[in-house]
């Protein structure tokens, strides 16, 4: 997001070169802004609240755009002074919000979470958050509302913008190719990948420039006529264009407000979606700064105040509300909201009085050079947070470094290794947003973990376990077996590795993996339904008797039980006592009992040899049921995953039962 000064600071930024000031484009930042705080705060006072993003990208595009354009125009446009000027308005701000976040990560933060904001601060520095952001996204990720800098992405794709933009407008000034052409060809292409993906991979265009720089397009647009308007609109002027402005301005107001109103996080955005806050931001800017609603109400000095403050205000916001998220362990009560709200407010106003206007007045290269090697510094302190894994060793979290070691989230190390994904290559997996391939030794498997990431859970356990240790463990895929072989023809093929024919594809897989080994003797499945349908159970029944074809012995996990929280609430951090004890309700096991009777008396029927394990003997003793077990928390995270020390436990519970139920799989 960039702003410009209002009237009275118009001779100090005389050297920016900038378009005439408008306060009426202040007060649609002030818009974008506040709808965007409230929304994030407060999701269901505005559940469209987010497309202020996009009234940033248009205006960013509009003012961007005009600048070189003026450039250009008279001759004395300079890339190397115009990054400069970017670096001098967005550095500041941006350095004190990274510094703060980290300083108060350090006493806050478990080491996994202050690991991830050391990656997103290096990632806020570079100017690629969007891409940081995107390459965590899946099934392992974690939730959004704790990742401090999230909102971060907005700013990498405009920086991405920036240096992007003034390059291609140059050279193509050089060699005099039209300007129009060149705005409608890179909009076009920008928006057909929007729509074109918006189904298939709707992460990707979220976060990615190409899908989104249409959006900035469309105020580049607006830009060239702005400053070309007698020769593209001879007709704009008079009584007439009066009238045509408060039209637009007005329906322009309204777009937004359906924006706003209509659009939500279910629906596929960007996608044809965000035509409503684009256009409608067009048409506002479109309608000048002597349209009644733009001179009357965007231009109000209130209004106009918030629009000054609204990049300090959208970098503090979400850090702070954040930070509150994860103390109180999920959403903080209103009055908390509040007060981060307010203190977001007050900090963004002290950076632009104390730090970003009194940087205005100091116009020598050193300060570009001081605030790029500042955030330069940044980086690295980020980047070596990430890769000192959190800074474990922290006075104030080094009372629970046992306990805190169990948090690792997406950060699971069992996921894959570089010998089993080598040796057992499927076409596709590295667009998966997950995928599970892990073995235990460089040999042929023996014992293998079908299912979803509630098999491949199971692995760390199995593979220290004295018992089964000396198995070939291999836990590959991802699917649910009992699923469909094919998933509905109506969802689309995405990034979800069980989409389309995957499972089938996965199945063959495994099949060909078992056939060629000639040596897996065991199968262990895991991730089923706790509510199985009749149809459910027929298709697991199928699968097991085509395993026992091929002379394997099979061992199905009944499904484990859910916390249906975060398992970090359960234990004491800095500044805050456990709000949760991570008691669960023991009726979930008679539900899960009950459901699975049937399917347990059907397949044994069928299928004598097969045998039931019941993990919830982890869970559970007599009638209680609970997610920690000797000061330590069976999960991981907030899906349920268990810890890499309830899956040791487990495996010792495991061992136990195979001794008279499967003691064939137990290698001394």
């Amino acid at each position: 997001m960039t702003s410009i000064s209002p009237p009275q600071e118009l001779k100090e930024m005389a050297y920016l070169n900038h378009p005439k000031y408008r306060p009426d484009i202040d007060g649609m930042r002030a818009i974008a802004v506040l709808s965007v705080v409230l929304f994030h705060a407060f999701p269901s006072y505005i559940k469209g609240g987010f497309v202020g993003v996009d009234v940033f990208f248009v205006i960013s595009g509009f003012l961007i755009s005009s600048i070189i354009f003026e450039g250009l125009k008279k001759n004395n446009f300079s890339l190397g002074v115009f990054y400069s000027r970017r670096v001098n308005r967005i550095f500041p701000a941006l350095l004190i919000v990274l510094s703060a976040s980290w300083a108060l990560g350090w006493f806050a933060l478990f080491a996994d979470e202050f690991m991830q904001l050391g990656k997103h601060i290096a990632g806020g520095a570079a100017f690629v958050s969007n891409i940081v952001l995107l390459k965590e996204s899946g099934y392992f990720d974690n939730s959004a509302e704790t990742k401090i800098l999230l909102h971060l992405w907005s700013l990498g794709i405009e920086e991405q913008f920036y240096l992007i933009w003034p390059l291609t407008l140059w050279a193509a000034w050089k060699v005099r190719f039209n300007t129009l052409i060149l705005i409608f060809s890179v909009a076009a292409v920008s928006f057909w990948l929007n729509i074109s993906n918006i189904k298939t991979d709707a992460v990707s265009v979220f976060y990615s420039p190409q899908t989104r720089f249409w959006e900035l397009q469309a105020g580049s647009f607006l830009a060239y006529v702005t400053m070309n308007k007698d020769i593209v609109l001879p007709a704009w002027r008079g009584t007439v264009s009066q009238i045509v402005r408060n039209c637009l301005s007005f329906a322009g107001i309204a777009m937004l407000v359906v924006a706003f109103s209509l659009v939500t996080k279910n629906n596929a955005f960007p996608g044809w979606w965000a035509l409503l806050p684009t256009i409608g931001s067009v048409m506002i800017i479109a309608a000048g700064p002597h349209a009644w609603l733009n001179r009357t109400i965007l231009s109000h000095k209130v209004v106009v105040f918030i629009g000054l403050i609204s990049f300090p205000l959208y970098l503090w916001h979400w850090p702070l509300l954040t930070f509150a998220r994860i103390i109180e362990n999920g959403t903080p009560p209103p009055e908390i909201s509040w007060a981060a709200v307010a203190l977001s407010v007050l900090l963004a106003w002290l950076t632009y009085r104390l730090i970003e206007t009194p940087l205005k007045n100091v116009g020598s290269r050193a300060k570009t050079v001081a605030l790029t090697a500042l955030m330069v510094v940044m980086g690295a302190t980020g980047y070596a947070t990430y890769k000192l894994n959190g800074i474990p060793d922290r006075r104030m979290i080094k009372f629970s470094e046992q306990i805190n070691k169990q948090f690792v989230g997406p950060l699971w190390q069992y996921t894959k290794n570089d010998s089993c994904m080598a040796k057992h290559p499927m076409a596709g997996t590295a667009k998966f947003g997950w995928w599970f391939c892990m073995e235990s030794k460089d040999a042929n498997p023996t014992l293998m973990l079908i299912g979803t990431s509630f098999a491949n859970h199971l692995y760390a356990g199995l593979a220290q376990n004295s018992d089964t240790k000396q198995n070939t463990i291999l836990s590959i895929g991802t699917c649910d077996p009992a699923n469909p072989d094919a998933a509905p023809e109506s969802d689309p093929v995405t990034t979800h590795p069980c989409s389309g024919d995957r499972p089938f594809q996965q199945k063959s897989m495994i099949n060909d993996i078992i056939d060629k080994s000639g040596t897996v003797k065991y199968a262990i499945i895991d991730g089923l339904n706790p509510a199985p349908d009749a149809a459910y159970a027929a298709r697991l029944n199928t699968y097991i008797g085509k395993l026992e074809q091929k002379a394997i012995h099979v061992i199905v996990f009944i499904p484990h039980l859910m916390l249906g929280y975060d398992v970090k609430g359960c234990f004491a951090r800095p500044f805050k006592a456990p709000i949760n004890d991570c008691t669960i309700n023991y009726d979930q096991r008679a539900e899960i009992d009950k459901a699975y009777a049937p399917v347990i008396a059907e397949i044994t029927k069928q299928h004598p040899n097969v045998r039931f394990f019941d993990q919830n003997q982890l869970l559970c003793k007599d009638d209680k049921c609970t997610g920690i077990q000797d000061g330590m928390p069976l999960y991981r995270d907030e899906y349920g995953h268990f810890s890499e020390f309830g899956s040791i436990e487990l495996a010792k519970i495991f061992t136990k039962w195979a001794e008279k139920n499967a003691p064939g799989i137990l290698i001394k």
